[in-house]
C-alpha cells in the first residue's frame, strides 16, 4: 500500500491521537485555533509531509512536524513515529496558582475583590 502524498488535517489531527475525535478536531479547525505553517486552516486544508502543524488543544499549544501521513487511526506508539513534538513543555501546576478564587454563588464581588480580579486578568 502507497503512503499518499497529503491529507486532510483534521484526518491527520485526529489518526495521530492529538484530539480524540475526528468531530474535536474538525470544530477546532472552525474555530481558528490550527493553523499550518503558520496560516490558518479549515478542516479540508491539505498537510503534507514537513509542514508545521499549530493547534490549541486543552488551552496548550501544540507545535507539531509532519513526518509521515496516516489517514486512520493508529495505536499511540505507532502514532508517536508520524510526527515530531515542538511544543514547549507544559507549565508546572505548581508553579502559578490561582490568585484570585471566590466561592461560586458568594454572590456580586466587593470593591476590593473586583480590583484584585481586574489585576489578574490584566490590561484590556
Amino acid at each position: 500500500m502507497t503512503e499518499p502524498d497529503s491529507t486532510r488535517v483534521d484526518r491527520w489531527l485526529w489518526a495521530v491521537r492529538i484530539f480524540k475525535t475526528r468531530t474535536a478536531a474538525t470544530d477546532a479547525c472552525r474555530g481558528g485555533h490550527v493553523s499550518i505553517n503558520d496560516v490558518a486552516a479549515k478542516a479540508a486544508s491539505t498537510v503534507k509531509v514537513g509542514d508545521r502543524v499549530s493547534a490549541m488543544v486543552h488551552g496548550r499549544r501544540r507545535e507539531l512536524e509532519v513526518v509521515q501521513l496516516i489517514d486512520k487511526r493508529v495505536g499511540p506508539p505507532v502514532a508517536a513515529t508520524c510526527l515530531i513534538d515542538h511544543s514547549p513543555p507544559p507549565p508546572d501546576p505548581d508553579e502559578d496558582p490561582m490568585p484570585f478564587l471566590r466561592a461560586r454563588g458568594a454572590g456580586r464581588p466587593t470593591k476590593r475583590e473586583r480590583r484584585q480580579l481586574d489585576r489578574f486578568r490584566g490590561p484590556g
